[in-house]
């Protein structure tokens, strides 16, 4: 239990240190915090947590691998104008994969009948919503991408969406702290990759601001995910509903 207690706080302390570095534009020493956080936080939740789902132990290994290699980037040799950075793609990719892992984790335990008959509605419009957001982000970053960096941009931008979509519709299905935590931390993850998005490729000049924003949001959303994951899973809660006086 002392390690336990050490390792939150070493991670608080480390999150702290992450929001400063990224707001001071120190960004190879902000990825080194991170990638050093991530790796203790998947430690603690391995380690120390009784129910462990398989698919979040793959969602924080894969994620940490991204971190990881994103700080390893930084000591590579700069790739020329008008070649394929490889190391780009794959940090990408292993960051869609992991939230890819996180909405397998949200759908296996669904009753998609029940969903459906209960959520139609929401659910129509949560996808027009998502097509819509989708293409409106992506547009914005278009001329700062070769044709298969957009693409991936896009499909990065749709993954996240769909996150958040089955997050919310999770919550409104089980009703409970822990799809409540889980939706939570889904929404704090994509405002912190809509103001990523926007630090880096859409304003003409980096805004600090932006830096302290995006980076507490994502610290923020890695709380409530972890705290989601001391929940176990459990049936969904009857919704309030008044009781009828004789």
């Amino acid at each position: 239990m002392l390690v336990k207690k050490i390792l939150k706080l070493v991670l608080l302390l480390l999150g702290i240190g992450y929001i400063i570095l990224q707001g001071g534009a120190m960004e190879i020493e902000g990825d080194a915090v991170s990638a050093v956080a991530f790796i203790l936080l998947t430690w603690l939740y391995v380690g120390w947590t009784k129910d462990k789902s398989k698919l979040f132990i793959l969602f924080l290994i894969v994620f940490t691998a991204a971190q990881v290699l994103g700080f390893l980037a930084w000591f590579r040799t700069r790739v020329p104008a008008g070649e394929i950075d490889y190391l780009y793609f794959i940090v990408n990719i292993l960051s869609i994969i992991s939230y890819t892992l996180l909405i397998v984790k949200v759908f296996i335990p669904l009753n998609f009948r029940a969903v459906f008959s209960q959520l139609t509605i929401p659910i129509i419009i949560l996808v027009i919503l998502d097509v819509f957001c989708v293409t409106l982000i992506s547009s914005t970053t278009e001329s700062s991408f070769s044709y298969y960096e957009y693409a991936l941009e896009y499909t990065y931008n749709a993954i996240i969406m769909i996150l958040l979509s089955f997050a919310l519709i999770n919550y409104m299905y089980r009703n409970n702290n822990k799809s409540m935590l889980f939706l939570l931390g889904s929404i704090f993850i994509v405002f912190s990759e809509i103001i990523q998005l926007a630090y880096y490729y859409i304003l003409s000049e980096a805004n600090s601001n932006l830096g302290y924003v995006y980076s507490s949001f994502l610290v923020v959303a890695f709380i409530f995910y972890y705290s989601q994951s001391q929940h176990a899973v459990t049936e969904p809660t009857l919704a309030y509903t008044d009781e009828i006086i004789d």
